[in-house]
């Protein structure tokens, strides 16, 4: 049991997107709990939360000030950002303040020194998954649409080369904005060609404005998408205009934790963002355990020394830990091919 009469450990909560509801902060603080439930943490654990308008509607500045805030509060650790091109501003800033923190976005450009990272997707990763997917389907020449962010020229930037690799052709590009609310005159000019299928690369809200334009243009071509898709977990009047899109997601139905925290939780284990949470809690929980010294450098060092523990994303097998050069939680093969199918997200 915590020692009541000791401060409590502060990890301080950077969220850069609005949050519904507070499942994220419930999973994270069950995989804490399921931590201190061994006793081998000495006090509690407190979180303070700060809020951010980041990138791509907010900006650097809302994301720096929230930063500061949590720097202020005194907290040992932070958890986020959760958008790579926020977790690109907050990293020097980690440095900077020396202070631990992991944020769960796609990039692994966001790791450093003092910023660990669990991977929601991968912008390095996902795209050759989804080349060797049209190597699977017999599918061969692909008309490429992403975002106008770090974000989507990185998916596009690595599509090219796993594509190039494989001997796949791409019939034609174009880049769209983050926020676009209308993609019919691009995804006119791309049906041109005649591609087997159509790649979308991007954060995910103008993944929306090309499922309009693609109906409403009769265009009965594949898709083959990022994870960005996992925006149907959150928006259910989305998932029509998914249907039949093909995804990277990172929850599986083999995994054997992710089945166990569905027993406990149900909603956390429903989706990529609530199995997130979960392991990250575990991890910071064993991280404060394992720390020599609780500071934040010590915490640091804490989280680097946990290794092997079963994660709740990916397949069966995928495990999560850190190293000393190494800042990336998730090991094993924790992209998952999806599908949207009848308002269901599908495992492929």
């Amino acid at each position: 049991m915590a020692n009541t009469t000791a401060l409590p450990v502060r990890i301080g909560l950077l969220y850069d997107f609005p949050q519904m509801g507070d499942l994220f902060e419930k999973a994270l603080r069950m995989g804490i709990d399921e931590v201190a439930a061994t006793g081998r943490l000495d006090r509690d654990v407190e979180l303070i939360e700060r809020q951010a308008r980041g990138l791509p509607s907010g900006s650097e500045a809302e994301v720096a000030r929230a930063f500061a805030e949590l720097d202020d509060e005194d907290v040992v650790a932070i958890v986020g950002p959760s958008i790579s091109d926020n977790a690109l501003i907050a990293a020097p800033l980690c440095d900077a303040a020396r202070i631990p923190a992991i944020n769960y976005s796609g990039g692994e450009r966001t790791r450093s020194q003092w910023m660990f990272h669990y991977q929601v997707g991968s912008l390095e990763e996902e795209p050759p998954v989804l080349a060797a997917r049209m190597v699977e389907r017999g599918l061969r020449r692909a008309a490429v649409i992403f975002d106008q962010s770090p974000v989507g020229r990185r998916y596009a930037e690595c599509f090219e080369a796993a594509r190039a690799r494989l001997g796949l052709e791409v019939t034609g590009t174009a880049s769209i904005s983050a926020l676009a609310e209308d993609a019919t005159d691009l995804l006119s000019r791309l049906r041109e060609p005649g591609p087997d299928v159509l790649v979308y690369l991007g954060l995910g809200v103008s993944s929306r404005a090309v499922a309009l334009a693609r109906s409403s243009l009769g265009w009965d071509v594949p898709v083959l998408a990022n994870s960005a898709l996992m925006f149907g977990y959150a928006r259910p009047d989305w998932r029509d205009g998914y249907a039949g899109w093909e995804y990277i997601d990172t929850i599986a139905d083999d995994n054997q934790s992710r089945a166990r925290l569905h027993e406990r939780f149900p909603h956390a284990a429903g989706g990529p963002i609530g199995c997130a949470a979960y392991d990250i809690g575990r991890l910071l929980g064993e991280g404060i355990a394992a720390a020599e010294h609780l500071t934040r450098a010590g915490i640091a060092d804490g989280l680097r020394r946990v290794k092997q523990l079963p994660a709740s994303s990916g397949h069966e097998g995928t495990l999560i830990g850190f190293g000393v050069w190494d800042h990336a939680a998730l090991k094993g093969h924790y992209l998952v091919l999806r599908a949207w199918r009848d308002g269901h997200s599908v495992q492929v």
